[in-house]
């Protein structure tokens, strides 16, 4: 198949969150599995190895003509292009500290038009990549691609065989406007209905509306999509859940713990004498004693409403009376960041606050802590849980999404299960689950040790993914 995933975001190059991990991991596992993928994203900067095709295209969009370029860069087998445009060369990707652009309804709806000339004018390989392509569209930014789709080049005659796959990462951005922004789309009124939510135009609602398939990245967030987790798009996600597929993400190789240069020490699931390595080593770089025989508990987390920080707070001084050790490093609200500040001082020998972000550090944390805390509100998919089991860190979890799809509570009669998912939301329940591992911890060695085996053997590699989603195309084209 030929496939054009079309993202605002795409790691290494542009990323805020998993939208571009997700969008830079996939296009090569599905590559490895015999299909051609182009990606397309915007060129916020000078790209290193991204060199100008030269050719350019121009798209009418609120009343005027805006010329495009194209900069092209191969990896992995890769065809990467990145939009190039003044509008996008910005300091951030959505905004910057006075605010949201105001202009993102044009920005991302040249992208999508960008995109759909891709295939008809972008020689790659010596020719163009022509109208046998499936679309690989990605949360709001692109979710108006099957609107003009249908609207501009279908009406034309081109793309006949063409469908499009709308990705939702998160459905708790819409992309919403005024309705008189819908003019500026330059297409028909008659496509008003799909785009029109209480008199706004809402491009989320635009996509699920109108492309072939709809994915998003657990089977339970599907699911949830569905009853109360999708902000007043119930009741559309119920009348496509024939259409709407949940898979979950997959991790890649820079999170492997016998290969991690980050680390003190690589391991493995047979020998893990290096994670007891690391975990003196995490000790050591934090200023906490180097005491092997405490549980240490981590977190690495934005800092907002969505990753439960309220439960944390609650849990916290319970949990810093026991004789265990706790490091969070995230950033976000003031309120949430005040409290990942207080617990060095409060706790000098147990807790360590990181305010801000290292990716390093966030490696050596999987790999140093033995218990990885995320009691998230809402988590569509959830990486972090599956970095914490291929490290031998068991994860404790509030059991929704892709967290509920993936973290299997302990069941000691069996020897099955990788951490503990608690299923209310509430304080007390993350404080039971967190009794259960220090249980099994101080009581049971073998069990843990057990439970660490379990997650490591997990497979959360992208080619499990790469497989559904070549079922899902296949499905969209109608095979």
């Amino acid at each position: 198949m030929n496939v054009v995933q079309v993202s605002a975001e795409i790691a290494p190059w542009s990323k805020t969150g998993g939208l571009g991990d997700v969008c830079g991991a996939l296009p090569a596992a599905l590559v490895g599995r015999g299909h051609r993928v182009v990606t397309v994203s915007p060129r916020y900067k000078a790209y290193d190895g991204a060199w100008d095709t030269t050719v350019r295209a121009r798209i009418h969009l609120f009343g005027h003509t805006h010329e495009v370029g194209y900069y092209h860069l191969n990896r992995d087998g890769v065809d990467h292009l990145f939009v190039d445009h003044p509008s996008y060369r910005r300091p951030g990707i959505y905004g910057d500290d006075s605010g949201t652009y105001g202009d993102n309804l044009f920005r991302f709806a040249l992208l999508s038009r960008a995109a759909l000339e891709v295939p008809l004018r972008v020689p790659l390989g010596g020719e163009v990549v022509g109208e046998e392509v499936l679309f690989h569209c990605n949360d709001w930014h692109t979710a108006l691609l099957p609107v003009f789709l249908e609207g501009i080049y279908r009406s034309a005659g081109r793309f006949p065989r063409s469908p499009a796959v709308l990705a939702i990462h998160n459905a708790g951005h819409h992309g919403t406007f005024e309705a008189h922004e819908f003019a500026g789309l330059d297409v028909s009124t008659r496509w008003w209905p799909a785009c029109d939510m209480s008199g706004r135009l809402n491009c989320l609602k635009a996509g699920v509306a109108l492309a072939a398939k709809l994915v998003t990245v657990s089977p339970t967030y599907a699911r949830q999509l569905c009853i109360d987790h999708s902000h007043g798009l119930e009741g559309l996600f119920s009348h496509r859940a024939r259409d709407l597929w949940g898979i979950l993400n997959g991790i890649g190789e820079e999170w492997n713990p016998a290969t991690d240069k980050h680390l003190e020490a690589n391991f493995s699931a047979d020998d893990l004498t290096g994670k007891v390595a690391s975990k003196a080593a995490l000790q050591r770089e934090l200023g906490l004693p180097v005491r092997p025989e405490v549980p240490m508990f981590g977190v690495v987390a934005r800092l907002d409403h969505q990753k439960g920080i309220e439960l944390l707070m609650g849990a916290a001084p319970w949990l810093l009376r026991q004789d265990v050790q706790l490091v969070i490093l995230g950033s976000g609200g003031a309120a949430y960041e005040d409290f990942v500040r207080r617990l060095a001082r409060e706790a000098p020998q147990r807790a360590r606050g990181i305010v801000g972000f290292s990716e390093p550090l966030a490696h050596r944390i999987e790999a140093g802590v033995d218990v990885f805390l995320m009691p998230s509100r809402f988590e569509p998919c959830g990486l972090n849980q599956m970095y914490s089991m291929r490290y031998g860190t068991v994860p404790i979890v509030h059991a929704t999404g892709g967290l509920a799809d993936t973290v299997q509570t302990w069941e000691p009669a069996s020897g099955a299960g990788t951490g503990w998912a608690f299923r209310e939301f509430s304080t007390d329940a993350l404080m039971q689950a967190i009794g259960f591992a220090l249980r099994t911890w101080w009581d049971h060695p073998d069990a843990w040790r057990k439970l660490q085996q379990n997650g490591m053997r997990r497979d959360f590699g992208w080619d499990r993914a790469a497989q559904l989603y070549e079922a899902l195309y296949l499905a969209a084209y109608g095979r």
